[in-house]
Order: C-alpha cells, then sequence, then structure tokens
C-alpha cells in the first residue's frame, strides 16, 4: 500500500508539472512569432529592435524547460516561487511591451505604425497576457497543482462550478490547466469572470490586474 501511494503521489507530481508545458510553449512561440515577424517587416517599437520580443520570451523558455525537465526528475527552477517570478517577469514584460505600443502610437504618425504591425503585435501581447496569467491562476490555486491532485478542495482560490454542484462533478474532478486558461480567457475577454468565482483577494487582485491590462 505504501508503494502504491508513493507511485501515486509521483505520477500525480509528474502530471502536474507537465499538463502546463504545452500552453508556456504557445506563449513563447507567440512572442517569437511577433520577433520574426518584426525583423522579416522591419518593425520598430521606439527604436527597439526585433529581438526585443525574444528577450521578453525568455523567462517563459526556462519555466517551460523547467516544467517538462521536471517530469523526469530534474529541475531547472529549483522552487515554486521562483516559477512564479519567471511568471511575474513575463507578465512584466507584456506590459512593457503594451506600454511601448501605447506611446509608439501616441508619439508617432499613421506612416510609422501599419495596420499589420499594430494587429499583430497587440494581439501576440494579448495572446501571451492570457496564457501567463491562466498559468499563474493554475500555481497558485488550492495550494498548487501538486496538493489539489492529493487532497480534497476546501479552501480553493476559485470556486467552479463543479465545486460548487460536486453532483455534476466527475469522480476525482480536478480543475485542470484548461480550466484556468478559460477563466484567463474570459477575463481577457468579458473583462470579468464568468463561470469561475474569485474567493480570496490574491486572485481578486490577479483578475483586477488581467482584466485592466487587456
Amino acid at each position: 500500500r505504501l508503494k502504491g501511494a508513493i507511485h501515486l503521489n509521483n505520477s500525480s507530481g509528474v502530471c502536474a508539472r507537465s499538463e502546463a508545458a504545452p500552453a508556456v510553449v504557445i506563449a513563447v512561440l507567440v512572442l517569437a512569432g511577433l520577433a520574426l515577424a518584426s525583423r522579416r517587416a522591419g518593425w520598430e517599437l521606439l527604436g527597439l529592435h526585433w529581438w526585443t520580443w525574444l528577450l521578453l520570451a525568455v523567462p517563459g523558455a526556462l519555466l517551460c524547460a523547467d516544467l517538462w525537465l521536471g517530469a523526469s526528475g530534474v529541475q531547472v527552477v529549483r522552487t515554486r516561487t521562483a516559477g512564479l517570478i519567471l511568471l511575474g517577469v513575463l507578465a512584466l514584460g507584456n506590459m512593457i511591451g503594451l506600454v511601448l505600443l501605447i506611446v509608439a502610437l501616441v508619439t508617432s504618425g499613421s506612416e510609422d505604425i501599419g495596420g499589420p504591425q499594430l494587429l499583430f503585435t497587440a494581439a501576440a501581447i494579448w495572446i501571451a497576457n492570457v496564457i501567463v496569467f491562466g498559468v499563474v491562476y493554475w500555481e497558485i490555486d488550492d495550494g498548487g497543482p501538486f496538493k489539489r491532485a492529493n487532497k480534497q478542495r476546501k479552501t480553493p482560490d476559485f470556486q467552479f462550478p463543479q465545486d460548487e454542484n460536486p453532483e455534476l462533478a466527475r469522480p476525482g474532478w480536478r480543475p485542470r490547466i484548461w480550466d484556468y486558461m478559460y477563466v484567463a480567457l474570459t477575463a481577457g475577454s468579458a473583462f470579468s469572470p464568468t463561470d469561475a468565482m474569485p474567493l480570496t483577494y490574491r486572485v481578486k487582485a490577479l483578475l483586477g490586474t488581467q482584466s485592466t491590462f487587456s
């Protein structure tokens, strides 16, 4: 029984560490795609070159490597706090990119920033922002993904419909990364929570920040 419990905990830990990696990969690819498009089209914001967007993607690439390698027992980021710091740096980079875009629009002529650059840059920042906040919600709700996989949901930060109506949930249901991505998507498009209600001050502050940013 002890060996079975250890195996179950290890399996839950592997799943918890690896399930968010694909989402982070998408965020990194979006920023890398913006960098390549900027290089090819010669786009610049306030004199900043195309590789600036690659710099913003570095924390995401490091976090992604940690999430995937962690499933094999190799850690790049040593603590959960360090992972949250990387996510914070990535979110801050997106916000800086948005500020640069707004300043460039205000201070430059219409011939300096064309429609394709405006739409591509804004869309890339928005998509990356949704993904980053979705991973943050996944990381902090109810103690994090590993704890959620190994205990009952008694003190969650988000109240999902399945929490309020357990009879509607599948046996052994736990919120997964795509549940949090949906929360981030609705906060980024409706500017408010929809099906999942924030219960704690920290997630209310995060949802408010994301909605304002969007």
